[in-house]
């Protein structure tokens, strides 16, 4: 059965909280790489910040292991 935000054509978000668990990481992790830059882009909605679940799918494709074992997550790739 579909939820109520699917029938809206709305995409769930997810909480900084709910994408920590998601990846099993401390809430902490989060914040700190919003505050550099990394991460998966966030919507912000007054003082809280949602995680699209498309953009969460996105950037987790794009942490997959490069060639030679290096990742993109916090690499100088110029």
């Amino acid at each position: 059965m579909d939820t109520p935000l699917t029938v809206l054509g709305l995409e769930p978000l997810l909480s900084t909280a709910e994408l920590a668990e998601y990846l099993g990481l401390p809430v902490t992790t989060i914040y700190d790489w919003r505050a550099r830059g990394l991460g998966p882009v966030g919507h912000r909605f007054g003082k809280h910040v949602k995680f699209a679940v498309s953009d969460v799918k996105a950037w987790v494709e794009a942490q997959r292991d490069q060639p030679g074992g290096q990742s993109l997550v916090g690499s100088e790739v110029e």
